[in-house]
């Protein structure tokens, strides 16, 4: 195994309504009413070919304002000490986030999509489609997430987001990214 590091250049930015960690739902499933955008550099943009026909993206991108990473920490979901690599929070060795969003559209180099629970101006590394026939599994064991009541989870998820509480008239969420 070679120990050297990596080097990774943003291929675009995120777009987000969210500028507050203490704000923004911790998973796409908690933010399944909060909008974003993913603009792509125009270097990157023929890599874009095709990714319409998909309804939902893994986005990769750098947790770039991440407090310093912890190998043991208290997730989001519980106040029980796990270690890093058994939850998804930011606080890692290698700050890289994922996030599997609903592809609303895409207009030229910048895809709109649903599920957006990262902060405003977050570097994205890449994209991914989702595809059933090679992502899907049943699920046999959620580890210690089995333990947490759907109701807490949903609370703590939100975190400080108001969501549909602070609809729009035109029923998008107040601080979405507009177009």
């Amino acid at each position: 195994m070679s120990t050297t590091g990596y080097t990774f250049r943003p291929i675009g930015i995120i777009r987000t309504g969210h500028t507050e960690a203490v704000k923004t739902p911790i998973q796409p499933v908690f933010a399944d009413d909060c909008s974003g955008r993913a603009e792509v550099l125009p270097e990157f943009a023929d890599g874009l070919k095709d990714v319409e026909g998909f309804s939902h993206l893994y986005l990769l991108y750098v947790f770039d304002r991440a407090d310093e990473p912890r190998l043991l920490l208290k997730p989001f979901m519980q106040d029980v000490v796990r270690g890093v690599f058994a939850t998804r929070a930011p606080r890692r060795p290698n700050a890289i986030g994922l996030s599997i969003v609903r592809l609303v559209r895409r207009e030229g180099n910048v895809l709109y999509f649903q599920g957006a629970d990262m902060l405003d101006g977050t570097p994205l590394l890449d994209i991914k489609p989702y595809t059933a026939k090679f992502d899907r599994i049943e699920t046999t064991s959620n580890g210690w997430q089995d333990e947490v009541d759907p109701v807490e989870a949903r609370r703590r998820g939100r975190r400080g987001y108001t969501g549909p509480a602070a609809h729009t008239s035109d029923g998008s969420c107040a601080g979405d990214v507009r177009d």
